[in-house]
């Protein structure tokens, strides 16, 4: 098994050490795939899938077997560099072009050395698909994987093509660590359920107490929404319209998960608090106002989440409310 990153390395990266890149536009569909290939026969493997991505070649490789990454360079993939980078001379010559990207999840590779051999740092790869990010396959995956990701509506292809495509910086690292510390924290503890495995879903649900704004019976539970914040702003940068369709659509998530999952057979409703009530209001959803002290409180949480991902988008109101939905309603519209 390959050596995972150590903690301040991935720090380094994700603050941009060395030019390291961050990944592209996290509003498009595209999908950076990074394929290491150890050997002759794993690299023949993936030039015979016909399907580009970006190659991590050493430079021992290369020299044992420069017609494959050659071939594999004529057919569009995109050679980059893995394992001690001095010996980038015999990957260049195998290639038949410049190799500019490298590796740097591990020792020899160092984003400074990299740096300094004018090589840049790839992004490190994201444990699951992300638009905008770079997701590694071992390479016996990559057939069975890419028409997967196509149905879920991805553009696989080599990272150097994802659009936006730029360089990581210290905000980076600090969202990483707002998401790690705030986001993940409260979904491990609310159980929130991701239903984001489409390239456009931006909603994810978990099963909570009714509000008691609502009057409904006492023990009565709903699925609370709760918005993926990156993919939802990166889609409202392309266009609010944008944006409110992959919205529209995830609410047929969160109907099929009503439906067939059995944690939510039983909720009486679905309920959110939201800054956004013209949106909500237009799928149906009825609003009301919180409580001041609660809607004070949320409103402190959405400000600071609107500076953290940086969304210029404007709210219909100013005050969040409770919008909310029963179930038989919300099934009927978005079943």
């Amino acid at each position: 098994m390959r050596p995972s990153p150590s903690p301040l390395r991935r720090a380094l990266l994700r603050a941009g050490a060395g030019g390291a890149l961050a990944g592209g536009d996290p509003g498009a569909p595209h999908l950076g795939l990074v394929v290491p290939v150890r050997t002759p026969d794993e690299l023949a493997a993936v030039v015979d899938t016909g399907i580009r991505v970006t190659l991590l070649i050493s430079p021992a490789l290369a020299r044992l077997a420069p017609e494959v990454v050659r071939a594999a360079a004529k057919l569009g993939h995109e050679i980059a560099g893995l394992g001690a980078p001095e010996g980038i001379a015999a990957l260049e010559v195998a290639a038949g072009r410049p190799v500019t990207l490298w590796s740097a999840k591990a020792p020899p590779a160092s984003p400074a050395r990299l740096a300094a051999l004018g090589l840049t740092p790839l992004p490190l790869p994201l444990p699951t698909p992300e638009p905008g990010g770079t997701w590694q396959l071992p390479p016996a995956d990559l057939a069975a994987e890419v028409p997967r990701l196509r149905a879920l509506g991805y553009r696989p292809g080599p990272v150097g093509e994802l659009p936006g495509l730029r360089r990581a910086r210290g905000r980076d690292l600090g969202l990483h660590l707002y998401r790690r510390a705030v986001d993940d924290r409260f979904a491990r503890a609310h159980r929130v359920r991701a239903l984001t495995e489409r390239a456009d879903g931006v909603l994810r649900v978990s099963r909570q107490p009714a509000p008691p704004e609502l009057g409904w019976p006492t023990g009565a539970a709903v699925a609370e929404l709760h918005v993926h914040s990156p993919r939802l702003v990166g889609l409202s940068a392309r266009s609010p319209l944008t944006a409110y369709r992959a919205f529209a659509r995830s609410l047929r998530d969160v109907a099929a998960v009503l439906r067939d999952d059995p944690e939510f057979s039983e909720v009486a409703g679905v309920v959110a608090v939201t800054l956004f009530h013209e949106p909500l209001a237009a799928q149906g959803f009825q609003t009301q106002r919180l409580p001041p002290l609660r809607a004070r409180l949320y409103g402190l949480g959405f400000r600071l989440m609107r500076r953290v991902y940086g969304t210029a988008v404007p709210t219909s109101e100013p005050e969040p409310r409770l919008a909310w939905m029963e179930r038989a309603a919300f099934l009927a519209r978005h079943g």
